[in-house]
């Protein structure tokens, strides 16, 4: 009677040890099938970040060109002005023409100048100085030093103003 008890309590040892087995098994495999799943939202939202940064860099890829023609532009603006000073109407014409042509091609690929008119605005603008004024409110732009420009919805460069103060 004694190894038939003996026997039984194996038994059921051995049934208890399979159950927890298989209890252990069940719940490293929901840890691990847990973890497969962050893994795998980690990877989707790498592999999302990545096409956007793929098509912002297409998207903005004249930015450092764009950059380089304002020199261009500027440099265009005042020859253009000091031939309206100094009264030579062709030479005034002829740079008017080729200006114009230059900041049509810029707009076409998305580079339009900043406004510079009404309140200043940080994002957009380089407060140069400050000129005391009553005619204007305060904050508001009164001189344009240099045009800013845009890329898009990117600033290539701010535009230098003067500001009004009372």
């Amino acid at each position: 009677m004694g190894e038939e008890q003996n026997d039984e309590v194996q038994a059921c040892k051995e049934e208890n040890l399979a159950t927890q087995s298989n209890e252990d098994f069940e719940e490293k495999f929901k840890n691990l099938e847990q973890e497969y799943l962050r893994v795998h939202a980690d990877f989707e939202n790498v592999k999302k970040r990545l096409e956007r940064e793929k098509y912002q860099a297409l998207e903005y890829c004249y930015e450092g060109i764009a950059k380089d023609l304002l020199p261009v532009v500027d440099t265009l603006e005042k020859a253009y002005q000091s031939a309206i000073d100094a009264q030579q109407e062709a030479i005034s014409d002829g740079i008017k023409l080729t200006l114009d042509n230059l900041l049509k091609v810029l707009s076409k690929h998305g580079i339009e100048v900043i406004d510079q008119s009404g309140s200043f605005d940080p994002q957009y603008h380089d407060a140069i100085m400050q000129v005391p004024s009553n005619e204007v409110e305060e904050g508001q732009i009164v001189q344009t030093l240099q045009k800013g420009y845009q890329y898009k919805q990117r600033v290539l460069r701010p535009a230098m103003v003067s500001v009004a103060k009372n």
